[in-house]
């Protein structure tokens, strides 16, 4: 068991039925599989359901400091930039997501929603005119990325730098061993990246400070009835956040989509025939059967006993949804990808605790309103070829997806 290494990106560019295999073996184990790390670490794989739900509501034993999204601790000045409310406890992580679940008021949320129902019918407009295409480029990259920076203000000129800083930022982020094309060191990425996107806020901060407009980053400069309001760092930090969980697990849940259908028209055939009544429980078998998001850490604070299991102190937990959201004690049948699964208690957002996603309810929207467009207009669309797969072990991402209609 300890032959399988979850630290090196050639396990996580094996086929999806490798993962499975491997992860079946891990949950049926008496103990959870320990990986080393190069720089003399390591960390226990939390391969089970009724672990990581145990972890995650926990976070009194089970700490996200000093990082949620790194399988090694961060070097400071990339901390300094990255360390967002993910990667804090409370009572800071309280502050901040107070605050910025103040800034998406329902008005807000539901203006972005009038935006999706729109920007999903422009996205299929330029698609049916434009004919085959790249799914991910054309279809599920435009459509989160362009609703985060609606709602942040970002101008539409600085959104291809947007995509491509959070591209690298991903890769770096989910291979401690990261090999950058352009020879920048691991940290030189993430610092790079960081940077930009801090920049970018930065700047925006400074424009709605002097004339206040109806976006999210308006409402967090300015604070609130109770004076609390973010700083430059921390909005750079959140857009960081923003950018990589709300584009990120959209985009790649889309282009998922697209595949799963293609690989089985049964399933798309149960859709068609009821979409408004189907769709909703087809986007959570989504959300389950590709977890966009493979993983998230934990540090334990104490000694501790977990589920007949001793865990020391500093001991770093990663906690798999990627195989939780197989778990065969709770879900039946996990490998059959199930439009009408229900209940679909899955694992796509993250487990319940304070740290549960707090883009869950646009993320479904996005992606349920952009399918039902799809579905509607051009109910034949599939992938022409297999995805091509980002190289990291941190998301489930897709970087290409040929398709035709």
């Amino acid at each position: 068991m300890n032959s399988i290494d979850l630290s090196d990106l050639d396990f996580w560019a094996r086929p999806r039925s490798e993962w499975d295999r491997a992860f079946a073996a891990m949950r049926a184990a008496d103990e959870p599989v320990h990986c080393p790390l190069a720089d003399g670490t390591g960390f226990y794989a939390l391969t089970r359901y009724d672990q990581v739900a145990e972890v995650s509501r926990n976070p009194q034993v089970f700490s996200s400091e000093p990082v949620a999204v790194g399988l090694d601790d961060p070097p400071p000045e990339v901390d300094e930039l990255m360390g967002s409310m993910l990667s804090l406890d409370d009572p800071l992580h309280a502050r901040l997501r107070r605050i910025v679940a103040r800034a998406f008021t329902p008005r807000m949320i539901d203006k972005a929603s009038d935006d999706v129902a729109l920007l999903a019918t422009e996205i299929v407009d330029a698609l049916v005119e434009r004919g085959p295409c790249d799914f991910v480029t054309e279809v599920a990259t435009p459509m989160p990325l362009e609703i985060v920076c609606r709602m942040m203000g970002v101008p539409a000129s600085a959104r291809p730098e947007v995509v491509a800083a959070t591209n690298d930022l991903i890769a770096a982020v989910g291979d401690p061993n990261h090999e950058d094309p352009r020879g920048r060191s691991r940290t030189e990425v993430l610092l790079d990246s960081a940077r930009y996107m801090h920049e970018l806020m930065g700047e925006l901060a400074v424009a709605r400070r002097a004339e206040p407009a109806d976006d999210v980053v308006t409402a967090m400069v300015h604070g609130d009835v109770d004076g609390e309001a973010l700083s430059d760092l921390e909005l750079g930090k959140l857009f960081v956040l923003l950018v990589v969980a709300g584009n990120e697990t959209t985009r790649n849940a889309l282009s998922h989509a697209l595949a799963l259908f293609t690989e089985h028209p049964d399933q798309r055939d149960l859709v068609l025939a009821d979409l408004d009544g189907r769709l909703p429980t087809a986007v959570e078998e989504v959300l389950r059967y590709a977890t966009p998001v493979n993983w998230m850490r934990r540090t334990v604070k104490h000694d501790v006993d977990l589920l007949g299991q001793r865990y020391r102190t500093g001991d770093r937990l990663i906690m798999y949804y990627v195989s939780a959201n197989r778990d065969e004690t709770v879900f039946v049948d996990p490998y059959r990808f199930n439009v009408l699964r229900n209940p679909n208690p899955h694992l796509g957002f993250g487990s319940r605790g304070p740290h549960f996603c707090l883009g869950a309810h646009l993320a479904r929207r996005e992606i349920r309103l952009m399918l039902r467009e799809l579905f509607t207009r051009v109910p034949d669309i599939h992938a022409t070829a297999e995805p091509v797969r980002q190289r990291t072990s941190f998301v489930h991402g897709v970087t290409e997806l040929p398709c035709a209609f």
